[in-house]
């Protein structure tokens, strides 16, 4: 039992992942579609084999806030205290920094 489901997870996973990609090329293609508007022949072959070929730009990641930055470098300090060792030493950071 526990095999059919853990299989199921998986091709689940898959399945998702797979639909994503082709959400995203189906939206490329749809771009790339209306910017070759008035092309014709082997200049729009060209422009098309072009714009989809491009990857798209990576967004940047979003700049951590102070609070984040707080927390990330209290996290790394508290490696190996636990319980409320832990909560203690949290408290104490996120209010000093």
């Amino acid at each position: 039992m526990r095999t059919i489901l853990s299989m199921m997870a998986v091709l689940l996973a898959l399945s998702v992942a797979t639909a994503h990609a082709a959400t995203e090329q189906q939206n490329k293609m749809a771009t790339c579609n209306k910017e070759a508007t008035g092309k014709k022949g082997d200049e729009r072959k060209a422009f098309m084999k072009d714009c989809l070929s491009k990857k798209p730009a990576e967004d940047p990641k979003p700049a951590m806030n102070s609070q984040q930055s707080k927390m990330a470098t209290c996290n790394k300090e508290a490696t190996g205290k636990k319980g409320d060792e832990r909560k203690k030493f949290m408290s104490e950071c996120l209010k000093a920094k």
